[in-house]
This record gives structure tokens, C-alpha cells and sequence, in this order.
């Protein structure tokens, strides 16, 4: 019964008015006992001054916390910063002590304000203790009465530095931790067999399976702020190798809520920490007035950048933002997160971008200030099969739009491109290219400021190498790479959709915006790092498998075309592609007539005309290479 009830008082915040009630009474307390301590535990003592002096010790204490603000903290998690405001909230109070008495005895005031300077100094100390003692204890039995029910698990955290130590404090301080920490892992030989907290710190050789076995660790959490991203794949290596432990990693400290680290921010080591670049961050307050207060359109809304957009966009009070996508599966799937979320003023509609008069009647009726165009085919061995689908939508689709937006004086337009656009081997990096030529070749038309952004592999969006890896481990592999020497740029999803509104608030029109995407990686290594981090190993538990190149499938992707530079702009991860000049009267033309013959061509007729409009496409691995000799 007494424990229930414990129980239940350890779920409610004690009043900041009863902590400083309490707080004095201890200061009363140790103010007697300084008395006795003072006197050698005899009353041979004034002890009707003392009883007369308990109320002005009680009014120094209350101004003396109540100017420091101790009976502020919550009691629970008391941290070094709490004991430090209290041991400066005692000697405030001493400090008043010792000042009344000097005037006391200066200018014969009443003996109430005059004390022994032994006693102050002792009362000093004994407040300095019980006071933090009792705070600590508290702590202790709500952590005692909080505990989780089930036997927790062992863990061992990696870095003994100031991240590990807000590590240490986060699952110390949490309610319900089911962790027990066993000891530190640390790179730094001056720290190794010393003790933090009274916990061991190890080296990392000294975690061994024996180790593992013998202490249960089932858990090893990561804690070091700016580590490389070769060294952490070999520290996650190493400890995949012990045994079935989890390994966890703290995230940047720009992530932590406000600024405090808590237990659900610690995720488990993700493909994305092992990139070998730092995610971009962009925090730009222009984009707050370049988003408010405008209706803005998404085709391609339900893909992976396009409901990433979307998302990013409902940070901003726009006035309307119309979805579009031909997907309805997942157009509803967004539409109800959405609604989840209590977003409102949008709307899903479910069209084609490659039906002109249905665009144009959504243009009629919403007449949008912004259109960000994410609505692509971008899979390349099926668009190499299949070009007359990827004319019709990356061509047709995008000069439908691009057109209405001149018609109907739209503010900007944002196309989203690919690296693959580049140099094209393939349909579908050609037809994106042609894409980006037809949007130059309208700028300056109307009022429009067509804006391009090129980027590359996107992890974790649909039909990236990332999800399909994941798939073929779950059934046991062998996973399957291309070649051993193909290369990609990669980004996340977030990144990428950063650098899409970004572009829309600098570009004036006309630009190619490229993003510094940081070393590319090798397609076979990324692989190897995604076995190892599902707590496998290569060749012997998985194995990888070269297929061959695909059509139209190149070795390593180009982020600029031949006779293209690059030009900074205000954020030194952004630049600006300078394309060469253009004869945009012939190849409006000639994309003019690419769409109009595109209805009735075969295959070959149609990238024969795709590569009059971009001479730098040469076929590769493909069955159209017949067409560039």
C-alpha cells in the first residue's frame, strides 16, 4: 500500500513554494545543529537566543534561494548545475549572516542579528551537505519507484567525453530506464581503467565476446560528436563481430530538442551515418516569406521528394498547397498523414500532368503562385524499354506544365532534376535533359522564373539501391551490384528537398542549381556497409553478386556536362551550372516536334529524335547504340 502510493506521488512536481519551505526548515535544522556542534553537543548555550534568531535565519534563507532561484529545479533530476545554484544560494546566505553581525556589533543592533562566526561557518557546511544529500537522495528514490519492471539491460556507452557524459546523465535522469550502464569505451589511453560516476572506462580491444558474454551487454551506444564516418563503420565492424548487440549512435547535437539530449533521439547506426560527408543543413529566414501567404502546387506529390516538399512546406503559412499525382494509393496514404497532423488548407487531387486541358483546369482554379515539378519516370532500365512512356511524361508532361505556368503568369517554377541529366547514357536521364532545355527555353517569356535543380541518388526513396539491399538481406542475399567499380553521388531525402526550396527563394530564372554532394561512393562498398551494420558479415553470411551493367546504366554519374563550370552563390554547398548558350528558337522546335511524332514512333524513331536535341547523348549497354554510329 505505502509503495502504490509512493508510486503514485512520484508521478506529480512537487510545488516550487513547498521545495523552499522545505529548503528553509533544513536550513533551521542545520542551524540548531550548528548550535550543538558549536558548543560540543552541550546546552550550555543561550537557547532562548538561539530560538529568537531562527526567524531572521529563515528570512536571510528565503531571499537567498529566492535570488538564485533553487527552488526552481525539479527536485528528480538534480544535475551538477542544481548543486552548484545551491552551493551558491548558501553562501549568499552566510554572506548575509556575517554582514548582519559586523553592523550588529558596530552599531549595537539587537544580538538577534549577531552570531558566532564559528557557527556561521559551521551552519555553512552542514547546509552545503544535508541540503545537497537531501536532494540527491530524492533523486535516488524516485529513480528507485521509477525503475522500469523488467530486468535492464546492460550497455555500454562509446566515448567517455562531454557527449558521453550528457549520454550518461540522459539515461541516468530518464523515467522508466530499462538501461543499466556497465562501463565506457574510449579511444583516449589517458582515460583507460579510470573510473567516471564509479563506472569502469575500457579500451576498445578490452571489449571482447568473453566480455560481452560475461557482463550480458546487449546494447552499445555510440556517443561521439563529429566522428568520421570511416572510423565509425570500423568501430560498428568491430562490434558486430562480438556478438547479437545493438549498436546505437547519439545524434548531432543540432538534432537534440532545445538543446537536451533524450533517449528517443538515440537510434541505431543508419546507412546515412556512413556516407563519408555531413548532411547540409540550410536555415535560411527568407524562406518564411517566400512561402507565406502563397498557393502552392506539387506535381509528383506523392513520391518520395515530392511528398518530402510537401511535408517541409506545411513548416511555412502558405495559403494553399495543391497535391497532385496520378498514384492514388499514395496520394491517400499522404492525404491522411496529413489530416493526422491537422493540416487543412490543402488539397490531394488525383491527375495526370500529361493531360494538358486537366492541368489547365486546376491552373483556372487554384491559380497557383509557385509549382515545384517532381512528377517523373526515373527507373533507367525501364525507361530504356519503354521511351515513348518517358517522352511522354519527362517531355510532354513537363512542357505541358512549363507552358501553363507562362499562360497563367506563374511566379516561379522549380524543376526537379537528376544527375543523370548530365552527359545522359540512357532514355531517361536524355528525356530529363530535354526537360531542362524546354524550361531554359521559356524563360524570359512571361513572367515566370524557371528554376532547375540537379541533383543525385536520393537514400531511401522509392526504387533506391538502399530499400533494395534491404529486402535482399531480409531474404538472405547475395545482394546485387551492377558492377564492382560503379560509383554514386547520394543525399537524403531531406537534403534533397532543403536544397529544392532553397533554389526557389535564390534563383531570379533561367539557373541550374547544383548541390555539393560531397565525394561519391562506391555502389560495392555501400553494399559490404549495409551487411555489416545488419550484424552480418561478407562473403561468409552474405554474399554480393555482380550482374553486369544494365541498358543505359553508366559507371560513375557527372553532376556537370562537358563545357558546363560552376559559379557560387551565398551558401558555399549550392553552385550555379553555367551552361553553354543556346539556340533556343531550334530546339524548342525540334522538342515541339519530338512530342507531337512521339504518339505514333517506334522506339527507335523516338530516341533517334532524342538525340537530335542533346548531341552529347551516347547510348550505353543499350540496343540504341546502333544509332550512334
Amino acid at each position: 500500500m505505502i509503495t502504490k502510493l509512493l508510486h503514485k506521488a512520484s508521478k506529480r512536481y512537487a510545488s516550487k513554494w513547498l521545495v523552499l519551505a522545505v529548503d528553509i526548515s533544513v536550513v533551521v535544522l542545520t542551524f540548531m545543529m550548528a548550535y550543538l556542534i558549536r558548543f560540543n553537543f552541550k546546552l550550555n548555550f543561550d537557547i532562548l537566543l538561539m530560538l529568537k534568531q531562527i526567524p531572521f535565519i529563515a528570512l536571510a534563507t528565503f531571499i537567498s534561494f529566492l535570488s538564485v532561484g533553487s527552488h526552481k529545479s525539479v527536485v528528480r533530476f538534480t544535475g551538477y548545475k542544481d548543486i552548484v545554484n545551491l552551493i551558491i544560494g548558501c553562501n549568499i546566505l552566510a554572506t548575509i549572516l556575517i554582514t548582519s553581525t559586523y553592523f550588529s556589533r558596530k552599531f549595537n543592533f539587537d544580538e538577534v542579528f549577531n552570531l558566532s562566526g564559528s557557527i556561521i561557518y559551521i551552519h555553512l557546511l552542514l547546509n552545503v551537505l544535508f541540503l545537497i544529500g537531501l536532494k540527491l537522495f530524492i533523486k535516488a528514490l524516485y529513480h528507485n519507484l521509477t525503475q522500469a519492471k523488467e530486468t535492464p539491460k546492460n550497455i555500454l556507452i562509446y566515448g567517455a567525453g562531454s557527449s558521453g557524459m550528457v549520454t550518461y546523465d540522459a539515461i541516468d535522469n530518464a523515467p522508466n530506464s530499462s538501461y543499466n550502464i556497465v562501463g565506457f569505451i574510449d579511444d583516449d589511453s589517458r582515460k583507460i581503467r579510470k573510473k567516471i560516476n564509479l563506472i569502469y572506462v575500457f579500451a576498445l580491444e578490452n571489449i571482447t565476446k568473453d566480455f560481452v558474454v560475461k557482463h550480458n551487454i546487449e546494447e552499445i551506444i555510440i556517443s561521439i560528436q563529429k566522428i568520421e564516418p570511416n572510423r565509425l563503420l570500423q568501430i560498428t565492424a568491430y562490434l558486430f563481430e562480438l556478438g547479437n548487440i545493438k549498436v546505437k549512435i547519439v545524434p548531432p547535437i543540432q538534432q537534440w530538442i532545445d538543446g537536451d539530449l533524450n533517449l528517443g533521439q538515440i537510434k541505431e547506426v543508419r546507412i546515412e551515418d556512413l556516407l563519408g560527408r555531413e548532411q547540409i543543413l540550410i536555415r535560411n529566414p527568407i524562406l518564411e516569406k517566400e512561402y507565406n501567404n502563397e498557393t502552392i502546387l506539387i506535381t509528383g506529390a506523392a513520391g518520395s521528394i515530392g511528398s518530402e516538399i510537401a511535408r517541409k512546406l506545411c513548416h511555412y503559412h502558405f495559403k494553399k498547397l495543391i497535391l497532385v499525382d496520378c498514384a492514388e494509393s499514395d496520394l491517400y496514404d499522404l492525404q491522411q498523414e496529413f489530416c493526422q497532423k491537422n493540416i487543412r488548407k490543402f488539397e490531394a487531387i488525383v491527375s495526370d500532368i500529361r493531360d494538358y486541358y486537366r492541368m489547365e483546369k486546376l491552373f483556372a482554379k487554384y491559380n497557383p503562385n509557385i509549382i515545384f515539378h517532381a512528377a517523373a519516370y526515373k527507373h533507367v532500365p525501364l525507361m530504356e524499354d519503354n521511351p515513348y512512356e518517358a517522352v511522354r511524361t519527362n517531355v510532354c508532361g513537363t512542357k505541358n506544365l512549363a507552358q501553363l505556368a507562362v499562360k497563367y503568369r506563374i511566379k516561379k517554377f522549380v524543376l526537379i532534376s537528376t544527375d543523370k541529366a548530365v552527359n545522359p547514357t540512357n532514355v531517361m536521364g536524355a528525356t530529363k535533359r530535354i526537360a531542362e532545355l524546354y524550361a531554359n527555353c521559356l524563360q524570359g517569356k512571361g513572367n515566370t522564373k524557371f528554376i532547375t535543380t540537379r541533383f543525385g541518388n536520393v537514400l531511401g526513396s522509392n526504387g533506391s539501391v538502399i530499400p533494395l539491399f534491404k529486402r535482399q538481406i531480409d531474404t538472405g542475399g547475395p545482394l546485387t551490384v551492377t558492377h564492382k567499380e560503379i560509383t554514386r553521388y547520394f543525399m537524403t531525402i531531406s537534403e534533397a528537398c532543403q536544397l529544392v526550396l532553397e533554389a526557389s527563394t535564390m534563383g531570379n530564372g533561367g539557373e541550374i542549381f547544383v548541390f555539393d554532394m560531397g565525394k561519391s561512393i562506391k555502389i560495392f562498398d555501400l553494399a559490404k556497409n549495409m551487411i555489416t551494420l545488419s550484424g552480418l558479415r561478407y562473403p561468409d553470411d552474405i554474399d554480393i553478386k555482380i550482374t553486369g551493367l544494365r541498358p543505359g546504366e553508366k559507371i560513375h554519374e557527372e553532376l556537370l556536362a562537358n563545357g558546363e563550370n560552376t559559379i557560387p552563390t551565398y551558401h558555399e554547398k549550392i553552385m550555379i551550372a553555367k551552361t553553354k548558350s543556346l539556340d533556343t528558337i531550334d530546339i524548342e522546335h525540334k522538342i515541339e516536334l519530338l512530342c507531337a511524332k512521339n504518339e505514333k514512333a517506334g522506339a527507335i524513331k523516338i530516341v533517334s529524335l532524342i538525340k537530335e536535341i542533346i548531341p552529347e547523348y551516347k547510348s550505353n549497354n543499350s540496343k540504341f547504340e546502333v544509332l550512334d554510329t
